[in-house]
């Protein structure tokens, strides 16, 4: 079974790639998406991350459960809630497998799957405002968020 999990803990990269690598692996195919300073031409301040934990784990885990099946590899995800600083991992993918194929195309399809399937809501905090991001949509977010 994969690991996939959801917290608000910075991500040990490491740590997530020690629970998957083994001698028998010739690939480790390792995504972190890091908190970035310019978003759609706004300067960005941090992010923050909210989900409904229970849906968003058991779909997470549905995820990287489903890659490791299709592809034969072995899989361990992370993503953050809650605030997360400028170059700061919100999410970690380790993939690993005998060839880099499969770990290339597992790790494609899982941060993929994650963006479009786990309800995992994103706000980007500026200098300006604060904006929910949905997709490519930007939503002005009310003084109450």
């Amino acid at each position: 079974m994969a690991y996939a999990f959801i917290g608000a803990e910075p991500i040990d990269t490491t740590s997530l790639e020690k629970r998957v690598v083994t001698l028998e692996d010739g690939a480790v195919c390792t995504f972190v998406g890091n908190v970035r300073r310019h978003s759609r031409g706004r300067e960005v301040a941090y992010l923050e991350y909210n989900a409904y934990l229970p849906i968003a784990s058991r779909t997470l885990q549905e995820i990287a459960d489903e890659a490791e099946g299709r592809w034969q590899v072995k899989l361990a995800v992370q993503h953050r809630i809650g605030r997360v600083d400028l170059g700061e991992a919100s999410v970690v993918i380790v993939v690993t497998s005998v060839h880099r194929a499969e770990a290339f195309e597992a790790c494609r399809f899982c941060i993929d799957a994650l963006k479009e399937n786990v309800p995992i809501w994103k706000r980007e905090v500026c200098p300006d405002g604060a904006f929910w991001i949905e997709g490519e949509e930007v939503l002005p977010a009310s003084k109450a968020d």
